[in-house]
């Protein structure tokens, strides 16, 4: 093939609505695009290459041909686009189908018509409803719809002739009430059909239809006085209507709508989508995508909605997305709701996105750990926090002071998810005055990484600080000044509602209050906040000592801080005797210091 030359075709290009298609050395197609103007969209892969992905440049490196197609809108482009990319699979195209085969429940098209489940479409034998991305949901509704209509299982030829003719007899379904004999003659096919059109409208989500036959029947029984049948119909709407509560979500009034939602990382793409007529969830699921380049995610969206509502057969008139959708679909619009029963379904979607990204994080944390906890553990605080290494060393910090007086910092470092004591510190504030938590988080951040720096020891991989967004503000200022800000990753916690803080970002992170990793920042935080106080605490008992000392004759505070020194205690110092004190004191400042610690 011969040499592509973007310089000389570019320009020719026409600025309309239309599909590209890029092709290799052999003649394959490797990539199918849309665009709302052809010259734009393809210029712009050829164009400022330095800022593309690595995917893109490599994509771009391969093109050796490219042929495009002009539609009459941007609409008209989104289905040619679904079209090729089908038929031709590109392997820098994400793949739009899904691989699974969905069940379906059919309404057979024949005389006294069955429920069956089915796999492929063939409009041939019957009506079909679904797919069901939940198998558990569809045969849950089976069981309901035969408990309510005593509807035949049996998959014999009921043609009138074969019924006339004595070809069957009655099965065990009829004898316990299940069937009402129609292979005998012995159901009415005018009320077999009527049952047939509420299962209809409860398979739509319209139930009812079926309520206000059941209520209808149930009164007519009581009037003729036959309460046992009365009863019956009583139980059915019952039944019906607890089902209906245990689907319903939302207002009923929200009749006929798609949710879709989408949270997108660098690689992949997760998207729940929720069909919803008359309040109730009938069809709901949640899948990943892996991105092939770096796609735009209104973009991708779209794409992912027409094909779930191509597979799922829905015609929806408002279509629900936490992100504007990039083209309007023919009669649909779409919708961002910020409030109401609406924006509800949408939190809804959204929270079970979240949880199915969380769910194949802790899978992939659990494989990637090899069944070692401290492994998975750092490989799911990895996960949640979004970092870019194993936090294998991570460091705390948390002031402790009463009133500002005895003021310490502690310093606790965890490797490989555990203490390592050894690398404990307590820091002194030296040029904070008074309860200053930010001024004193500064400084100690600074000493800290600053002697790293000097002695060039291991920097840790993540940095914990006690405190919301004041003490991470001042703890990032600190990195600032020393050139270390942005080379490692840094966190605030703040303890009321265990809110996780990042740099420069006024939203916090609210990590599942079960998981793992935060059980490990909890760990870290504690531990420093025990060691803080601990250190706290000695130094104000050293400091109350020192000051009692001070107050005998003779002992200044030089001396009543070698008399700590050597001795520790005041109960040591009473209980040293005169020659151990003399060794500090001297022998006469000895002998009179002794008779002062006896009436102390």
């Amino acid at each position: 093939m011969s040499t592509f030359d973007p310089k000389s075709i570019l320009p020719t290009l026409p600025e309309e609505p239309g599909v590209y298609r890029y092709f290799d050395e052999s003649g394959t197609i490797i990539y199918i695009g849309k665009a709302k103007n052809l010259k734009n969209r393809v210029s712009s892969y050829f164009t400022n290459t330095k800022g593309k992905d690595n995917k893109t440049r490599r994509l771009v490196s391969q093109i050796r041909n490219l042929e495009f197609t002009i539609v009459h809108s941007e609409f008209d482009a989104l289905l040619l686009e679904n079209t090729l990319i089908k038929q031709f699979q590109p392997k820098y195209n994400i793949l739009l189908r899904d691989d699974k085969t969905y069940p379906f429940i059919c309404l057979t098209r024949e005389r006294f018509p069955r429920l069956i489940t089915e796999r492929r479409i063939n409009h041939s034998i019957g009506t079909f409803f679904g797919p069901y991305a939940n198998p558990k949901l569809m045969n849950a509704l089976l069981e309901m719809l035969h408990q309510l209509y005593p509807l035949r299982t049996c998959a014999l030829n009921l043609k009138e002739s074969n019924i006339e003719a004595g070809k069957y007899k009655v099965c065990l379904e009829y004898h316990i009430g299940n069937c009402k004999g129609p292979c005998e003659g012995l159901e009415q096919e005018a009320r077999y059909m009527e049952y047939i059109d509420q299962v209809s409208q409860i398979l739509k989500g319209n139930y009812q239809k079926a309520k206000s036959f059941f209520i209808t029947q149930m009164q007519e029984a009581s009037t003729l006085l036959a309460f046992e049948k009365a009863q019956e119909w009583k139980e059915k709407w019952q039944l019906l209507e607890n089902f209906q509560a245990k689907s319903t979500v939302v207002n009923p009034s929200i009749h006929d709508v798609d949710v879709f939602s989408m949270v997108s990382d660098e690689s992949l793409a997760y998207i729940n989508f929720m069909k919803v007529i008359n309040g109730t969830i009938l069809q709901s699921q949640t899948w990943e995508v892996k991105k092939k380049l770096e796609e735009d995610e209104a973009e991708l969206l779209t794409m992912l909605i027409w094909e779930k509502r191509d597979q799922f057969q829905s015609k929806a008139k408002e279509i629900i997305t936490n992100i504007p959708m990039s083209i309007e679909f023919e009669g649909a619009r779409n919708t961002l709701p910020s409030q109401g029963d609406k924006r509800k379904l949408l939190d809804m979607s959204l929270k079970n996105v979240l949880y199915f990204r969380k769910e194949k994080a802790d899978r992939k944390a659990a494989e990637e750990s090899g069944g070692d906890r401290k492994m998975r553990v750092m490989i799911k605080l990895k996960n949640d926090l979004r970092l870019t290494d194993l936090p294998k060393h991570i460091e705390c910090f948390d002031n402790s002071n009463l009133q500002g007086t005895n003021p310490v910092s502690a310093m606790v470092c965890f490797k490989n998810s555990l203490p390592s004591k050894k690398d404990y510190r307590i820091f002194t504030p030296k040029t904070v005055e008074g309860p200053d938590d930010f001024a004193t988080m500064h400084e100690v951040i600074t000493r800290r990484y600053t002697r790293l720096l000097e002695e060039e020891a291991e920097l840790p991989d993540l940095i914990i600080v006690d405190g919301g967004k004041g003490q991470l503000s001042s703890a990032c200022d600190a990195l600032k000044a020393i050139g270390l800000y942005g080379q490692i990753p840094i966190i605030g916690i703040a303890k009321r509602l265990e809110e996780i803080y990042f740099p420069e970002d006024s939203l916090p992170l609210y990590i599942d209050k079960k998981s793992e990793s935060l059980k490990l920042i909890q760990q870290l935080r504690d531990e420093a906040h025990r060691f803080g106080i601990t250190a706290h605490r000695n130094k104000r008992s050293k400091n109350f000592i020192v000051s009692q000392l001070e107050t005998m004759d003779g002992i200044g505070k030089l001396t009543a801080a070698k008399l700590l020194k050597a001795f520790g205690t005041v109960t040591a110092l009473k209980e040293a005797s005169e020659d151990d004190l003399a060794k500090v004191l001297g022998k006469m400042k000895a002998l009179k210091f002794k008779k002062q610690l006896e009436n102390l």
